[in-house]
């Protein structure tokens, strides 16, 4: 047979226990809800961050094979006109390049003297996005003090005016 004692511990220890664990019920509900927030917010900014650097690098990517394209010969009848002609194939090609992610971006070639002492003639395609007015996922409300207002992107190309007629 026990010892009355030990018995009487028992007794006494097992209500203190239950009384503890019914004191906490609840408390990590709770702590979820208090920290959830937090954590979509954290979780929202790394998706929606990651997104706006996709479309960075798409926007360069079409850039740069935008100037490629000015690179190909164009018929033309004048220095000017195939400088123009060269800026719309850049343009069209950036076009084909752009995911369709930022379909809504704007492409802008320009053609002006560069290189040592002006004897070049260089292309620029310029892609710009506007994105607070085509966010690519819906933004948070304290978020969008951070998110950009435009991406955009260049590239340039050097021509020999020999070669451009």
């Amino acid at each position: 047979m026990k010892p009355v004692a030990t018995q009487l511990a028992r007794l006494r220890l097992k209500p203190v226990h239950t009384r503890r664990t019914s004191t906490q019920r609840g408390s990590t509900a709770v702590e979820f809800a208090l920290l959830f927030p937090l954590f979509f917010t954290i979780l929202y900014s790394i998706i929606t961050f990651s997104l706006i650097f996709v479309a960075q690098q798409n926007l360069t990517l079409a850039a740069e094979e935008g100037a490629r394209a000015a690179l190909n010969w164009q018929s033309n009848t004048s220095l000017q006109n195939a400088l123009v002609n060269r800026g719309n194939a850049a343009c069209a090609a950036a076009n084909l390049m752009v995911a369709t992610l930022v379909q809504s971006m704007q492409c802008t070639s320009t053609s002006a003297a560069c290189g040592p002492s002006n004897a070049m003639q260089c292309v620029s395609v310029v892609l710009t996005y506007n994105y607070q007015a085509n966010p690519l996922v819906p933004t948070l409300p304290l978020l969008s003090y951070t998110l950009p207002n435009t991406l955009s992107s260049s590239a340039t190309v050097q021509l020999n005016p020999e070669n451009i007629q």
